[in-house]
């Protein structure tokens, strides 16, 4: 039998990194609002040796007692987006003291809004090929939902340095995969398969990574055991960058959908700032729509290097990505 795990978050990311923790012999738990997940056609059902507990992340007496024999914590929560602010301190705390008291490794999955726009950390107008974010990139955001991600890392990081917990943290760019909720996720995958047109945020053409969701929960896994990957944090192996328009055609190549040329068209920024006055998601969205707008490339080669991975081929990622939506 080999050691116990804990994921908070039963998500895309979280029932994964639980599938490969149970695949390889772990006793894991996820904690969850409802405490089950039901079965997908990208993951079927609960595996053997993973068990699921419905809990409030933020409840901290709850989190300890859950993370007792833990070898190791994956926070991999992710709260109601416009909710960030009120939520993720509370979620971030209660976790960090579980990892503390229980001595398990503390894994958080996290995502690039920490840098903030390229202009402010790299003296760049953008995430071009030439100035991709990286580890060392500042984590400079300006926006609330930016500052509250830095400072999640900035805390777990502290309490590491003062030896009070080992701490690690994977960063990933727009997620692409059955099951993701992103830019590429059902909305978009559903017209496509119907060879309708799509409209996309920002700008079609300019480059972007996308991370592979099963490449994500693997770095998260590798990340919880090598004592090489505690301390700081990482960028989950990831394809070479593919622009919205890019990405839209390659998959609706694979879906069959005549040459792979869906129209794909831009909603402009004065809608999005009419349609936030009465959507709370899409009000939220402004404050990252430079992601979109501009070049967003990170450099995934750190981790690559450190660990032995590479990212999944991209035209498997589209293959996967379509046969499941």
């Amino acid at each position: 039998m080999g050691e116990s795990g804990l994921v908070i978050g039963a998500g895309v990311i979280g029932s994964r990194v639980a599938r490969l923790l149970a695949e390889r012999g772990d006793r894991v738990t996820v904690v969850s609002r409802r405490g089950s997940v039901p079965g997908t056609p990208e993951s079927p059902g609960t595996p053997a040796g993973v068990t699921h507990v419905a809990a409030d992340a933020a409840d901290a007496a709850v989190m300890a007692r859950l993370a007792e024999g833990a070898a190791a914590i994956y926070n991999c929560v992710n709260p109601p987006y416009h909710r960030w602010p009120a939520d993720w301190p509370p979620i971030a705390a209660s976790v960090l003291a579980a990892a503390t008291s229980s001595g398990a490794v503390l894994v958080t999955l996290s995502n690039l809004y920490g840098y903030g726009p390229a202009g402010r950390s790299l003296g760049a107008a953008a995430y071009d090929e030439a100035h991709p974010m990286t580890e060392a990139t500042p984590l400079a955001a300006t926006g609330a939902k930016g500052r509250i991600r830095a400072r999640v890392w900035q805390d777990a990081l502290a309490a590491h340095q003062a030896g009070r917990v080992r701490a690690t943290e994977v960063r990933a760019s727009d997620f692409v995969g059955p099951g993701a909720q992103s830019a590429l996720g059902e909305r978009v995958l559903g017209r496509i398969r119907q060879g309708r047109g799509v409209s996309v945020l920002g700008r079609a053409d300019q480059p972007h990574t996308w991370s592979f969701t099963d490449d994500v929960a693997a770095m998260l896994v590798v990340a919880g055991s090598n004592p090489g990957a505690w301390g700081q944090a990482w960028h989950a192996p990831s394809n070479e960058p593919r622009s919205q328009r890019e990405a839209v055609t390659d998959l609706a190549l694979a879906a069959g959908s005549g040459s792979g040329r869906v129209r794909v068209g831009t909603v402009p920024s004065v809608l999005l700032r009419g349609i936030g006055l009465f959507s709370p998601l899409m009000r939220e969205l402004r404050e990252t729509e430079y992601q979109f707008r501009d070049a967003f490339v990170m450099d995934s080669s750190a981790a690559q290097a450190a660990f032995g991975l590479k990212p999944t081929p991209w035209d498997e990622v589209v293959s996967v990505t379509i046969k499941a939506c």
